[in-house]
């Protein structure tokens, strides 16, 4: 949901100070920051650049900083004595832009987790309202606009997952989930223009990054998108109203549309909110978390399946190890702490254990014996005489096989190729297999011959990596 690529310098609220914590884990607690603290002087906002040191002492915040989730922070040190104070209410919004959220966003879904499992309450924010609009940022075009039923649908999909993570219920803790549409579309335009309107001035709006590289590309920016960052800044206004919201997470090219939501909150209300971001990750070669050659990686087990989802964090690469079991398991610092010292090939130990621990997260433990003996299986080659039902898998009629089916087009089918021309490439560079033996030819045709009696299945390698299983049906 919180895309909006704006700078410190770009937000709403005047400021005295910035804060900027520490992005890479550090053993210590003790943190440098800029801290925030709204004032109504001065008309650009710009740090200062006078530092304070805070050790953090709120159990929650000790946290984030150990497992490298601290990005950004409003006046962090009135924010921890918040956090010591008994429970805080704070949340997290996730637009409705597809029917699963990706790994990119698990980063996220772990911070709510956290916070709660800290004796706080998250509030997961819905964006059935804002999903109208569209968020501007990283984006040279504006974003499909999509149909209510759409939404909904969008909502009930992305809505799976956290429940997996949190614990829902009318308890003090328990997490909530909450449509800002509840709110949004019921607004009368002209009252909201005169009540909210008049606290943002279009010069501001326009220093912000995402409205800047779409008119420095020339990118057009619609009269509707313009209008996101306000939305957003209003969200927190009134969760700060209806459910005592105090504190708004995101990733940290949220930063200035949080900002404006905690200046908003104080201008109207007379009260003091928060904003917290945690880095936007990308793996050590330079690459957007989530995002793979072959698409993203979903967390929606209809659209990625378990063995899928294990076998994309058992091939972290090395340097990254350490930092994904930080923030994407539970596991003890000293156990983290060990695994981290391992090297060469014991480096595949760690890489397990964190496939195995997200994955049990995501869809339970149960999957686990399964998925480890496909692995096994595939790694051996002798993946026929194993459960292949966590592998991709497509169905072929008799008939299409009798009639002459290409091995290429199934690599295409299996989402192992975009193309014929890539599937081509894969099998000159010797990386495409049937049944575990190297295809020479692109124009091979499958047979009925290369269906195991048995189980009518046979099985499709791009790598060593890759696998899927066709299955025969009459």
């Amino acid at each position: 949901m919180r895309g909006a690529s704006m700078l410190l310098m770009a937000s709403l609220v005047p400021i005295s100070r910035a804060t900027r914590v520490l992005t890479r884990p550090v053993p210590a607690v003790m943190i440098r920051t800029r801290s925030i603290r709204a004032t109504a002087t001065a008309e650009v906002a710009a740090p200062a650049a006078e530092e304070e040191d805070h050790v953090v002492q709120s159990e929650f915040l000790k946290t984030m900083q150990w497992r490298g989730f601290m990005q950004q922070t409003t006046d962090i040190k009135s924010l921890d004595d918040e956090l010591k104070t008994g429970c805080v209410v704070a949340y997290l919004g996730f637009d409705a832009t597809a029917s699963s959220l990706h790994v990119g966003s698990l980063l996220q879904i772990m911070l709510l987790r956290h916070f709660q499992q800290c004796g706080h309450k998250p509030i997961v924010l819905v964006g059935g309202g804002t999903t109208k609009v569209g968020d501007p940022s990283g984006k040279d075009a504006s974003r499909q606009l999509l149909t209510q039923e759409k939404i909904d649908e969008n909502i009930a999909g992305i809505s799976q997952v956290f429940e997996k993570f949190l614990t829902f219920g009318d308890g003090e803790t328990d997490a909530v989930l909450i449509n800002n549409d509840e709110w949004l579309s019921s607004l009368q335009y002209l009252a909201f223009l005169r009540d909210y309107g008049r606290h943002f001035t279009i010069n501001r709006m326009l220093s912000f990054e995402s409205v800047k590289q779409r008119l420095e590309r020339e990118s057009p920016l619609s009269f509707l998108e313009f209008n996101y960052m306000i939305l957003q800044a209003y969200d927190f206004l009134e969760l700060s109203r209806r459910k005592d919201v105090k504190l708004q997470f995101g990733g940290s090219d949220q930063w200035g549309n949080i900002v404006n939501g905690v200046e908003l909150t104080r201008r109207c209300d007379q009260k003091q909110v928060f904003g917290f971001t945690a880095p936007l990750l990308t793996t050590s070669d330079g690459k957007k978390m989530g995002k793979t050659a072959d698409g993203a990686v979903w967390l929606n087990e209809d659209l990625l399946s378990p063995f899928e989802y294990w076998q994309f964090w058992r091939n972290t690469a090395d340097a990254d190890v350490g930092r994904f079991l930080r923030i994407f398991t539970e596991l003890p610092q000293e156990r983290i702490t060990e695994l981290e010292s391992l090297q060469g090939a014991s480096i595949n130990e760690a890489k397990a254990i964190l496939a195995d621990e997200a994955t049990r997260m995501l869809h339970g433990a149960g999957c686990l014996d399964t998925i480890r003996e496909i692995a096994a299986a595939l790694f051996s080659g002798k993946a026929a005489a194993t459960d292949t039902s966590a592998l991709p898998r497509v169905i072929v009629s008799a008939a299409e096989v009798e009639g002459g089916l290409q091995v290429i087009d199934l690599f295409i089918r299996l989402e192992f190729g975009k193309s014929k021309g890539e599937v081509k490439r894969l099998v000159s560079g010797g990386g495409a297999r049937l049944n575990d033996a190297k295809i020479e030819d692109a124009a091979l045709e499958v047979s009925v011959a290369d269906f195991a009696e048995d189980s009518r299945e046979l099985k499709i390698s791009s790598g060593k990596k890759k696998h899927g299983i066709v299955e025969l049906v009459d």
